[in-house]
């Protein structure tokens, strides 16, 4: 008996009951309990509710299900062999991942040009589809969220043989999250409820639609096409490949569709602090540590910065959570306080209203010393990663007053400034000066937020 099928009998379920309660046929529920099929993102958060466990506890079942499957399945072959075949595996796709010779965000803007200039941002570095990037940012209030309990399935990536390596057993990793925890073992990867993004219109001001996925799903598609992009690059001698190298890629078609492509876009928050006195604003920049970080390490980012996500896979959560506002107040606790991380392990939801430093962030904003502003979504053209662009402005005083405590360094990387303050100026010297140590989708929002100084800042 499977570790699935086990879960079901457990919960009380027949396969033709689990099936009639998830609405989908039983031979589907075969194929799950077989491991010759997952379920898909959108199904996973009610299969865990029908089975009274976690979304990550699903995850292992199901990983563990996936691996009795495969070990039936597995053809005997020479240990000396496996074992060669194996280490030359994961050196080559380390290799290929890690991509000597990189500077910075190269390949990154490599990427970008395999796309015409229309979907591209002002400057090039990121991309944007069809009214993602709004020509003025408007009030963090005015974007509009809607909940939807409709989604429909995107195309999985397939043949995926090429940017995989293989594991222990011989066997294809089953996906990029695992390979990563495996060989890369980065101190933070943790697979947690995302908002996935199914709409966006900004016609008549910014509205997005979101349903649910998880960040291994997400981070399993971008991961790859970016493994698939370095591996052709070296391959081609560190030029920009075509397109016929670049399969998983091409599959996915219009890469803005949030029906072809699976998207779970991140909050960028660039936080200005407002000086009223001399008007030597200044702002906060995160180097990203590459030991502690699954991606991104390295190269310098706004602060702060996440994904956008519930703090636990609990519906109250997940309804309590859904709001950009409360999302950056966490990430300022993290980032900033070094406070812990907000993953739904105390057994009630957050009281944004009256617990510290919510309640504080709260204020400060009700007074009008701390200002948010949305810039609509970009795209990290490497990954095809979605991110929302926001600006925090906070007054020297009030600054000064939430983020007293301001670290040195975090569960993510250091602060970059003298002291661990924050000691860059805003002007467009500093931002010219920090462009090649800056993250592609940083660097917009930057010079973004310079070219609209004048509107941010009240001036």
């Amino acid at each position: 008996m499977s570790p699935l099928a086990a879960y079901r009998l457990a919960a009380g379920f027949t396969q033709e009951s689990l099936a009639e309660q998830l609405s989908i046929d039983r031979g589907t529920i075969g194929r799950w309990e077989r491991g010759t099929q997952a379920p898909q993102p959108w199904q996973r958060p009610d299969l865990a509710t029908s089975l009274r466990i976690s979304l990550a506890e699903l995850d292992d079942i199901l990983h563990r299900t996936k691996l009795q499957t495969d070990s039936r399945s597995a053809v005997p072959t020479s240990n000396k062999t496996a074992s060669a075949d194996v280490r030359r595996s994961q050196q080559e796709w380390l290799h290929v991942r890690n991509a000597p010779g990189v500077r910075g965000r190269e390949l990154t803007e490599l990427a970008a040009w395999l796309y015409p200039e229309s979907q591209r941002a002002p400057g090039g570095h990121v991309l944007a589809g069809p009214g993602w990037l709004l020509e003025q940012p408007v009030p963090l209030e005015s974007v509009r969220l809607a909940w939807s309990d409709q989604q429909r399935p995107t195309r999985p990536l397939r043949s995926l043989e090429h940017v995989l390596p293989l594991t222990e057993r011989g066997e294809l990793y089953a996906g990029y999250s695992r390979a990563v925890r495996d060989l890369v073992r980065p101190r933070l990867l943790e697979n947690r409820l995302s908002y996935r993004l199914l709409g966006l219109q900004s016609d008549h001001g910014l509205a997005l639609s979101f349903g649910t996925t998880t960040f291994f799903e997400v981070f399993d598609v971008k991961q790859a096409l970016a493994h698939e992009f370095k591996a052709a690059w070296l391959a081609s001698n560190r030029s920009v490949p075509g397109w016929n190298a670049l399969p998983l890629r091409t599959a996915i078609g219009d890469p803005f569709d949030p029906q072809q492509l699976l998207m779970s876009p991140g909050i960028s928050t660039l936080t200005i602090r407002r000086d009223r006195s001399d008007g030597q604003h200044r702002f906060v920049l995160h180097e990203r540590d590459g030991g502690k970080v699954a991606d991104g390490g390295g190269l310098c980012h706004v602060m702060p910065a996440g994904e956008f996500q519930p703090s636990s896979v609990d519906l109250a959560d997940m309804r309590n959570d859904f709001s950009l506002w409360r999302n950056i107040m966490r990430e300022f606790s993290e980032e900033f306080l070094g406070n812990p991380e907000h993953d739904g392990s105390t057994s009630r939801p957050i009281d944004y209203a009256h617990e510290e430093p919510f309640r504080s962030f709260d204020r400060a904003r009700a007074e009008g010393g701390l200002r948010l502003w949305h810039y609509g979504l970009a795209m990290e053209p490497l990954e095809l990663g979605a991110v929302q662009m926001t600006v925090a402005v906070v007054n020297d005083e009030v600054f000064d007053r939430l983020f007293a405590d301001l670290v040195d360094t975090n569960d993510e990387g250091r602060v970059i400034g003298r002291g661990g303050r924050t000691d860059m100026p805003f002007t467009a010297e500093a931002i010219d000066g920090l462009g090649p140590r800056l993250s592609a989708s940083a660097l917009t929002l930057l010079r973004l937020g310079w070219r609209d100084r004048r509107q941010l800042l009240d001036d």
